[in-house]
């Protein structure tokens, strides 16, 4: 947990001292999200962590990858039963970013696009490990946008069919 804490300062500190001019996305960009995840894969409840990476091969073009992990579970306890379900997606991403098109605004950065990759699932019944929705293969689709408080750093929040329903974090430029 310290060198997750770490790293996150180490990467507010470069974006801080970062002397881009506008926030907009364009070619060359290099994007990193980091945040909590809402809302369970096969819309479960529950809650995970992720992060992804995007490199502009366009002005209106991103493509990158992503990890997410995301736990829910119920029941136990008193109650005699519970599951736990644990998913961890690996993927490639692609994003369009559409700002420019119709924004005048530099620190807002609207987008969208497929997710690929695999989906590792685990889940257990009172600690026996018991595989109810199998890995494999995921296809995924998301919109988003990044708000830019400052030209390197903001905030995001993605929707979609994807690692979960909504995504919300923090976002660097490089």
């Amino acid at each position: 947990m310290k060198k997750i804490l770490f790293s996150f300062l180490i990467a507010a500190v470069l974006g801080v001292t970062s002397e881009k001019a506008f926030a907009q996305f364009e070619k060359g960009d290099k994007l990193l999200n980091a945040g909590i995840n809402l809302g369970g894969t096969y819309g479960g409840g529950g809650i995970g962590a992720g992060a992804s990476f995007e490199g502009g091969v366009h002005d209106f073009i991103s493509v990158g990858g992503q990890f997410d992990f995301v736990h829910w579970g119920y029941g136990g306890g008193i109650y005699g039963y519970g599951w736990n379900y644990n998913f961890i997606s690996i993927g490639a991403r692609g994003s369009y970013h559409f700002g420019k098109h119709f924004l005048t605004m530099d620190n807002l950065d609207l987008y969208a696009g497929p997710a690929l990759g695999y989906r590792i699932a685990s889940s257990s019944y009172d600690g026996i490990g018991y595989d109810a929705y199998g890995s494999g293969v995921f296809f995924g689709a998301f919109a988003g946008a990044r708000y830019y408080f400052k030209p390197t750093m903001g905030v995001f929040a993605e929707v979609g069919y994807n690692a979960s329903p909504l995504k919300a974090g923090i976002t660097f430029k490089f």
